[in-house]
């Protein structure tokens, strides 16, 4: 069994490698406006997955849990915004 320190050590961890690899794809979606490679779908599926977690967290009283789905949301959710500005401004240059 870990120890309370070493859990929390470990949630910590967790929470930074789920979280990093939205970084990446957020600064390259603004450096190029383009996000035709990223599903909708997928954002919106990981957004309802992190929510979920978040509940779980409150209910369980889980600092970890919460604080990484409250992170994961916001990262979803920007990813998500800016699919969907560049697609509409895209739209409107091609018409």
């Amino acid at each position: 069994m870990l120890d309370e320190i070493t859990l929390g050590v470990v949630a910590i961890l967790a929470g930074f490698f789920i979280l990093i690899g939205w970084i990446p794809q957020i600064i390259q979606g603004y450096k190029t406006k383009k996000l035709e490679d990223v599903s909708k779908y997928l954002v919106i599926s990981i957004f309802v997955g992190a929510a979920l977690w978040l509940i779980y967290g409150i209910e369980i009283d889980d600092v970890y849990i919460i604080g990484v789905n409250v992170a994961a949301m916001f990262l979803t959710m920007t990813v998500l915004i800016m699919k969907l500005k560049y697609e509409r401004a895209f739209e409107s240059i091609r018409k």
